[in-house]
């Protein structure tokens, strides 16, 4: 009954075009930014501002503080964008959750102590000296592909924030506010402290409190120290000019159909207010869209109506990004896993709709890869710029379910029958179809060919992507070269999209249901795969919270590429899961981990990292079950079934997805349904068949 409620729940969320879409929940600076954007651009609106307003104020703590995940500790950036919000919208410096967020953020050393970003949001409008703002010159756009630091060098989310960022601080503009944010400082004489009252600082430029600063970094800092000097007095000759020119036809470039940028909320932001600075009138196509397509992202709420935490009344927040094609191809794997035909119409027409999705242009990719024929997808409804890996491999994955039913058919046999063979024979976090067969007749006449092409130029992209050791990256191939990282303008978030172990699993597994293990993409990955796991038997999750996500994804994997159950690795990632299950029988895990080791593996119980684990087990049990397996899968099993909702669904308030690593978490709200969906139906259908 459980897993009946969780799919008909599933399915009563598909989109009559096919897709599916849960809310992608972030924190408020993506609220807090969007009210400052249009106070810049001069749009800002009252009444869009106070639902904006309304929705940052529900999500301020008892202690003054914003957070970046549920149950996280007071992020002092995010505090201070969400505090300024509200000044905007005209809360009193003396009102008592006012008055409690300047405390905290006084107590933790004040605005001096913000991250970069918000130093240049403050700068924007005169709060804080473009001075103290570390160097970002446009020439950086000049520099060749072999020079280090150039532009694709960083991962696509950061190399499109940066060049938009280095024509804004090119510009220094000031917009003065009708406020200060004295209040909010711990230096004498305003809302602008001048060096002396940042205290130690590495050439002139404090380094972030988490970053250790090493021989590369001084280096770093002291061309730093040049850089700024040079953007005090550019040469605003043809060097200058030329830069500027360049970076904003990289940037027009790279606009989205949809009118975004990279289908994500920073680099849209900068980008805008970048053009602005150029010269771009509000009625211009590319800012036209660009606003227009903002206002897509942004949810409108009424009395909570999404259970969420919203406030009575009116309300709105924005999504930092859209993931369509991920959740789509989730939700079809899932369901088949429970057990709905591979060719039933909601099955065929999401299989039409990520049809239609595939990215058929060169990208950014094409700089390392230049002989690289397309054939990914994207997350997003619109990123034509930047296909991934990860959702490539789901797809794929998921067309494969339908090709299969296909297949079966034209066999004599059941579709639903070969979606159960397949489920047996063990999947990942997001995997497990069977290899596409050929011949035969389909349940729409023209969907299994245009399936099998799409497949065929998938699979030829994916192993393009592979990095030279093995492993792959989301959006680029070997985009490893760390030097990046230790630029002082960089203290906020990934910004090199090296090769992950989820990524790779996920790669790994769509090759093994292709039948393409014999070949050396699927031999590579497998190896760097097994040397990626960590020396307590877990993996690192990029873009999940965290080892439990790694875990589950890589070990489903390794059993799909044929490694043996008894094998070392199996055995220590499954002792691993065993003694990191909670006493209520499922598990969690903090996004702590990422910077306290003592956090890996604990955490509150969740549906969707207990469905990772069980994915795991489950694909490590399938030839083998010892005792203590069987008991932690069953538990698991057990906890599911017991903490669902009426509705089908689970609660999950935790953040269990991953946007950079201890910076910047994701509430995907159909994971706590997409992953116990298949997690029950893969362990519920082994037993019926075994």
């Amino acid at each position: 009954m459980a897993l009946q409620r969780a799919c008909e729940r599933l399915l009563s969320l598909q989109d009559g075009a096919g897709w599916w879409q849960g809310e992608l929940q972030t924190n408020v600076t993506m609220d807090a930014e969007d009210m400052l954007l249009r106070e810049f651009l001069g749009v800002r609106l009252s009444d869009e501002t106070e639902r904006s307003a309304a929705w940052i104020r529900s999500q301020q703590r008892e202690d003054g503080t914003w957070a970046n995940f549920n149950d996280g500790p007071g992020e002092l950036s995010t505090t201070i964008e969400a505090y300024w919000a509200l000044r905007l919208a005209g809360d009193p410096v003396q009102a008592e959750h006012m008055r409690r967020a300047a405390a905290f953020v006084r107590a933790q050393g004040g605005i001096e102590r913000a991250r970069v970003f918000t130093h240049v949001w403050l700068a924007l409008f005169g709060l804080w000296s473009w001075e103290e703002v570390p160097a970002l010159p446009p020439e950086i756009v000049l520099l060749g592909r072999r020079v280090p630091l150039n532009v694709y060098d960083f991962a696509c989310w950061a190399r499109q924030t940066i060049v938009a960022l280095s024509v804004v601080k090119a510009h220094r503009p000031v917009r003065p506010l009708g406020f200060g944010l004295a209040e909010l400082t711990t230096a004498s004489g305003g809302g602008v402290p001048d060096q002396r009252s940042r205290g130690s600082s590495i050439g002139g430029v404090r380094p972030s409190p988490r970053r250790a600063v090493g021989r590369h970094g001084r280096l770093l800092a002291g061309l730093d120290r040049v850089l700024r000097a040079y953007e005090r007095r550019p040469i605003v000759g043809p060097l200058r000019r030329l830069a500027l020119g360049r970076a904003e036809r990289w940037i027009v470039r790279r606009q989205e159909p949809d009118g975004s940028w990279g289908g994500i909320q920073p680099p849209w932001v900068y980008s805008l207010i970048a053009l602005h600075l150029c010269g771009y009138s509000l009625e211009h196509p590319v800012m036209r869209r660009g606003l227009e397509g903002l206002n897509r992202f942004m949810i409108e709420d009424e009395d909570d109506a999404r259970a969420i935490g919203a406030p009575p009344g009116r309300s709105r927040r924005l999504e930092a990004c859209q993931s369509p094609v991920w959740d789509t191809a989730l939700a079809m794997i899932a369901l088949t896993d429970a057990g709905v035909a591979p060719d039933d119409p909601a099955m065929l027409c999401a299989a039409g709709w990520l049809l239609g999705e595939e990215v058929a242009q060169s990208g950014d990719w094409a700089v390392a890869r230049p002989g690289l024929a397309p054939g990914g997808w994207a997350f997003e409804f619109a990123n034509l710029n930047y296909p991934d890996v990860d959702d490539t491999a789901e797809v794929v994955l998921a067309l494969g379910r339908v090709a299969n039913a296909a297949s079966a058919t034209a066999n004599g046999g059941s579709p639903a029958g070969d979606g159960a063979s397949a489920t047996a024979n063990g999947g990942s976090t997001a995997a497990g179809a069977g290899s596409v067969a050929s011949g035969g007749g389909s349940p729409d006449a023209g969907l299994r060919p245009r399936i099998e092409a799409a497949i065929g130029r998938a699979q030829r992209w994916v192993r393009g992507m592979q990095s030279s050791g093995g492993g792959w990256g989301a959006f680029d191939a070997d985009n490893t070269r760390s030097l990046v990282r230790e630029l002082p303008f960089l203290d906020f978030g990934e910004v090199i999209d090296e090769p992950s172990a989820d990524v790779t699993a996920h790669a790994v597994e769509m090759l093994a249901a292709l039948d393409l293990l014999d070949t050396p993409a699927a031999r590579k990955g497998v190896r760097w795969l097994i040397e990626a796991q960590k020396p307590d038997g877990s993996w690192f999750g990029r873009w999940g919270v965290n080892h439990i996500y790694g875990t589950g994804a890589a070990v489903p994997a390794l059993i799909a590429a044929g490694v043996a159950p008894a094998e070392e690795c199996i055995r220590r990632a499954v002792d691993w899961l065993a003694r990191h299950q909670n006493e209520d029988g499922g598990w969690g895990e903090d996004p702590r981990s990422y910077d306290d080791p003592a956090w890996i593996g604990r955490g509150e119980s969740t549906a969707s990292q207990t469905a990772w684990a069980l994915l795991a087990l489950h694909a490590a049990g399938r030839s083998e079950i010892g005792r203590l397996d069987s008991l932690a899968l069953w538990r698991g099993v057990d906890w599911l079934v017991r903490t669902q909702r009426a509705d089908g669904s689970w609660d999950e308030p935790q953040y269990t997805g991953t946007g950079f690593p201890s910076d910047y978490y994701i509430n995907y709200h159909l994971y706590r349904l997409v992953f116990p969906i298949m997690a029950l139906g893969r362990c519920l259908r082994s037993t019926a068949s075994g």
